[in-house]
């Protein structure tokens, strides 16, 4: 396909926009492929649209490669299919829910494993119609607290999601399996460096779940590899627990004047200006602090939790949002407080709270009340001593006892991952780095099946609950992050692959033999079966017409200029920088050759 730069509907911008944060979103914004809408969300220009339906395009010739087979679902949905698995409720804030004049419920939805579930109910019934495999590439939507970096973390974005039914375990590990292979040829084939890691399933549900992590240091995802082969994202690493420890003969706990410390740093300093200890000096981890947060769960429930952890660590939010999944969580508010004020800030202390309260009372079903729930880092064990609060001011308890003096509700994974951590298989230390998510595949078992009724007969004709998996891309997070990884200080570089063209033919002068041969050329490149992007602009500088070429990033230029005096074009190569003249008869060959060679394909 031909087009003149003079028709076509671009305008480059030489300035970054106010809002952009990351090279990503200011070039492909300033290159003319997107335009604010809303905060999140985007317009989709002529050149934008390229590239994503290219990058559609690879997803959906693997998809179709290990047999899966498209559908296209609503973005606008009911919600009684979401109310019946519970997601209407737990996935709170960042679902988008509007009514009609009839008063429904409805949402815009932000995956759609109730509506595939409903569709393969509808019209299969029998173990022989599986396994199956649908998938679709939709735009889905989610109300985004803080949306950020362009495409990267938007309120609307365009996603693969793919969805496997089967009759047992073995064929759900099967599909999972055969679908994590697809994901690794499609980013291999996009030229989009990934490592798979371990990760949470969150308001997804399921069991087994990992993540393709881009590497980049924009990315919002912490994940960690150790040379043994380890790699999970930051939120599910699992913390080594240390052997307990004898409590006999340690001696008894007593409670010291600490003035002034409500920091841990204030009192590591108290410490050891008040009570210094014979063999080494106190410091943050011999101490345990207590932070307190607040859940609010689906149904609106309220519920404070005290989260104990070593003094020298901090809590990871996104580890403990992990953690306590589908609760949204925060830090206590000072009203929070007061209504409990066995809570002392600044000198909390585990003997008030959880099962160590007075107040505590547990029912004949199980259910604990009447004290704060605790919950303890993994490295607290028994037989561990501490420095904590002793509730009340200026005061702190020394030398309490995990397993003598108090105890817990039970642990939690909310502390920090650091570098130099210890791997949970003990494959080394672990070496922390972020990453951009382009995909996530989930064993999703029966849950979803369940809740909507989703059964088959098997080969007895008895009845059984399909169990699923589900696996998505982020198509549009994929094209950012293929903008942010091959950009450079001129602008975008797109791999051939995914380019909005092939070449991008410029012609510098107001020469007639100048654009005439552009012309000509332009159109042989056509017809040579390559997509051509001419820059026929009369009343344009050629530095104007360099600068836009280098910042669109289509991976070829061909030059038509000054050397055509002498017979010769130029031929440049974006991503390298590679610049090489040619006889104008050779140049449709050079071109094309370079063209094939781009793609990884023989000349």
């Amino acid at each position: 396909m031909l087009r003149t730069m003079s028709t076509y509907f671009v305008r480059t911008l030489r300035d970054d926009p106010a809002d952009a944060e990351v090279q990503s979103h200011k070039l492909l914004v300033r290159a003319g492929y997107i335009r604010r809408t809303a905060p999140g969300i985007y317009t989709w220009l002529p050149l934008g649209l390229r590239v994503m339906r290219k990058v559609e395009a690879v997803v959906r010739e693997e998809m179709d490669r290990m047999g899966g087979q498209e559908v296209l679902f609503p973005a606008l949905l009911p919600a009684e299919p979401y109310k019946a698995t519970e997601r209407w409720d737990e996935y709170g804030p960042t679902l988008f829910k509007l009514k009609d004049r009839r008063e429904g419920d409805y949402l815009l939805a932000p995956t759609h494993e109730e509506m595939f579930t409903l569709l393969v109910k509808d019209l299969y019934s029998s173990y022989k119609d599986l396994p199956l495999t649908l998938y679709q590439i939709q735009t889905k939507y989610r109300d985004e607290a803080r949306p950020r970096a362009g495409l990267i973390r938007g309120r609307e974005f365009v996603m693969k999601d793919a969805y496997s039914f089967d009759l047992d375990e073995e064929g759900l590990d099967a599909s999972y399996l055969a679908e994590r292979a697809t994901y690794q040829a499609i980013f291999t084939r996009l030229g989009l460096e990934y490592v798979i890691v371990s990760a949470m399933s969150g308001p997804m549900g399921g069991s087994r779940s990992e993540e393709f992590l881009h590497p980049s240091p924009i990315g919002e995802d912490t994940f960690v590899r150790s040379p043994g082969g380890y790699a999970a994202n930051a939120e599910a690493v699992t913390t080594p627990a240390p052997e307990a420890l004898p409590t006999e003969g340690l001696p008894e706990a007593v409670v010291l004047d600490t003035p002034d410390s409500t920091t841990i740093a204030a009192l590591v300093e108290r410490a050891n200006a008040l009570h210094p200890r014979a063999d080494r000096p106190w410091q943050a981890s011999d101490t345990l602090k207590n932070v307190v947060v607040a859940l609010t769960h689906p149904h609106g429930e309220r519920e404070l939790l005290v989260v104990g952890l070593p003094g020298d660590r901090e809590v990871d939010m996104k580890r403990l949002e992990a953690s306590v999944s589908p609760a949204e969580v925060e830090m206590a508010t000072p009203e929070d407080l007061a209504a409990h004020p066995e809570l002392v800030p600044g000198y909390i202390g585990p003997r008030v709270i959880g099962p160590n309260s007075p107040q505590r009372v547990v029912d004949e079903d199980g259910i604990a009340t009447g004290s704060v729930r605790y919950l303890l880092d993994p490295r607290v064990v028994d037989g561990t001593a501490w420095i904590t609060g002793a509730d009340e001011v200026d005061r702190h308890v020394f030398g309490l006892v995990k397993g003598r003096d108090f105890g817990a509700d039970g642990t939690i994974e909310a502390a920090e991952v650091r570098e130099g951590d210890p791997a949970p298989d003990g494959s080394g230390p672990l070496h922390l780095e972020r990453g951009i998510e382009i995909g996530h595949i989930f064993q999703l078992g029966r849950k979803y099946a369940q809740a909507l009724g989703l059964t088959v007969l098997d080969e007895n004709g008895k009845s059984r609950v399909v169990t699923m998996g589900s696996y998505g891309i982020g198509v549009s997070r994929v094209l950012a992050a293929l903008a942010e990884s091959t950009c450079d200080e001129q602008g975008l570089s797109w791999p051939a692959q995914v380019a909005p063209f092939d070449v991008h033919v410029v012609a510098t002068g107001k020469d007639a033999d100048v654009l005439d041969t552009a012309r000509e050329l332009s159109e042989q490149l056509d017809a040579a079966g390559l997509d051509v992007i001419h820059d026929d602009r009369r009343k344009v500088s050629a530095g104007v017409k360099f600068a836009d070429a280098e910042l669109i990033g289509i991976p070829i230029t061909l030059v038509v200029g000054r050397g055509l005096a002498n017979g010769v074009v130029e031929v440049r190569t974006r991503a390298t920088g590679e610049r090489r003249e040619v006889p104008v008869a050779e140049a449709v060959g050079t071109v094309t050759a370079l063209h094939r060679s781009l793609l990884g394909q023989e000349a």
